[in-house]
């Protein structure tokens, strides 16, 4: 049995006075993603190098956000059921892009860097393994179609 859950995004765009969308050189890639229930829009632009606003999120960002959010909160449910204390956690995650002379592409592969801290020595080796039991529940990870490499360091406090 499986349970489906929607959820529920809207995007937003206007053209900026003065702006046409017949030139892609042109044309603002600046808008809003505003998220069912959520207080606040998120200001969104495309990545610098398709001519979008370095200082705002972009949907490669926001890809690769989702992917470690979800791994962590993956990792922290398989810590709890097998009774690990993590004291702390943190990713610095890298993802490769690779864009077609077409302007198509596609993100080749994402390696996730988890730096946890947990509080019993004795848990170090069975805390290493289960990065793979969350990737295996994790959402995003799942809907994902390039490969996802775990380079997870455990350290005790």
């Amino acid at each position: 049995m499986s349970i489906k859950h929607t959820f529920k995004a809207t995007v937003n765009w206007v053209i900026n006075q003065g702006e046409s969308t017949q030139n892609p050189r042109t044309f603002s890639r600046n808008h809003e993603v505003s998220i069912a229930n959520k207080l606040s829009a998120l200001k969104v632009s495309a990545a610098k190098p398709f001519r979008g606003d370095d200082a705002l999120y972009n949907p490669e960002d926001l890809l690769l956000s989702a992917l470690t959010s979800c791994h962590m909160m993956s990792y922290l449910y398989v810590c709890a059921q097998n009774n690990i204390e993590v004291l702390s956690y943190t990713d610095s995650a890298e993802g490769d892009l690779e864009v077609n002379a077409s302007g198509s592409g596609s993100f080749k592969t994402v390696r996730l860097k988890p730096k946890v801290t947990i509080k019993d020595i004795n848990q170090k080796e069975l805390a290493l393994s289960l990065h793979k039991e969350a990737n295996s529940l994790c959402f995003i990870a799942n809907s994902c179609n390039f490969p996802i490499t775990h380079e997870a360091v455990i350290l005790v406090e």
